[in-house]
């Protein structure tokens, strides 16, 4: 299986990438905007380049319930980072945005990645991402970005996510993306509780028959707290637990806060399903 990242091509049949995560937002839910000073969000850059980060994703407005970031808002966060990450790193830059205004001036500045936890509910996101040559992350979700569902209900949870990813992605392709600039999320704690999050994590593999790189966004997650009783700064090894447990069934990019940690984890899988693969 190949992942295509702008001019960055990789083969990820045996391997995973590993995408470290800045926050350009006062108020995530795990750095809570100790990078929101523009030194110190390049100083975080250059550390999860420097911990072997494939690649780096850079979000403007938090996922979760929070204050109202008007486009121009999200653009002047977003939009000189990337600009400045590109002019220092010979490595592929994604924006974390639903808005396809923001995308558009993020590719325009050096972003080869549209990732959009929205389901591509702009109906321009997909177009601008095809006019710029560049790939997208398709995310499930059950209502919208920012929109708290402390209870939703699901006749067949597996089956709706995977119906939801295969339309996205079939969108995806009729806009002009490739398959190999595809990827799909399926939105852990995004309208799902601790039990079903859990659920798409142990399923996992049954998203690869969808036929495009599965994107595993799970770091220090909600339901990582959940089931193993800890607060959002002590979730480590749950996060590197279940980066492990995806890879095994078939997850191919890793989106991280802990770099390091990660990228560690990726390497030991990947040697073992070489392994897995050499002559007996």
């Amino acid at each position: 299986m190949i992942v295509e990242l702008g001019p960055h091509r990789y083969d990820v049949t045996t391997r995973a990438l590993v995408m470290g995560i800045l926050n350009r937002t006062p108020d995530s839910f795990y750095d809570a905007g100790q990078y929101w000073d523009f030194d110190a969000f390049l100083a975080k850059a250059e550390k999860l380049v420097a911990e072997g980060a494939d690649f780096l994703d850079v979000g403007g407005v938090k996922a979760g319930p929070g204050p109202d970031v008007t486009e121009d808002e999200e653009m002047d966060r977003v939009v000189p980072a990337i600009e400045a990450l590109r002019k220092r790193f010979d490595l592929p830059i994604s924006v974390d945005t639903w808005r396809a205004s923001v995308a558009r001036e993020s590719y325009a500045v050096g972003a080869v990645v549209g990732n959009d936890i929205s389901g591509f509910a702009d109906p321009n996101f997909l177009y601008e991402a095809a006019e710029a040559g560049a790939s997208v992350v398709a995310c499930h979700v059950r209502l919208a970005p920012r929109v708290a569902d402390p209870e939703p209900v699901y006749d067949d949870l597996m089956g709706e996510v995977s119906r939801f990813l295969s339309e996205r992605a079939q969108w995806a392709v009729d806009a002009g993306i490739p398959p190999q600039r595809i990827m799909l999320d399926a939105g852990h704690d995004l309208g799902k509780t601790p039990q079903m999050s859990a659920e798409l994590l142990r399923r996992a593999d049954e998203l690869v028959g969808l036929g495009h790189p599965i994107f595993l966004s799970v770091s220090n997650k909600g339901f990582l707290g959940a089931l193993t009783d800890t607060e959002v700064g002590d979730r480590r090894e749950a996060t590197l637990a279940a980066h492990a447990l995806g890879v095994g069934l078939g997850c191919r990019v890793l989106r991280a806060h802990d770099v390091v940690g990660t990228r560690r984890v990726a390497d030991f899988m990947s040697a073992i399903l070489q392994h897995q693969r050499s002559p007996q």
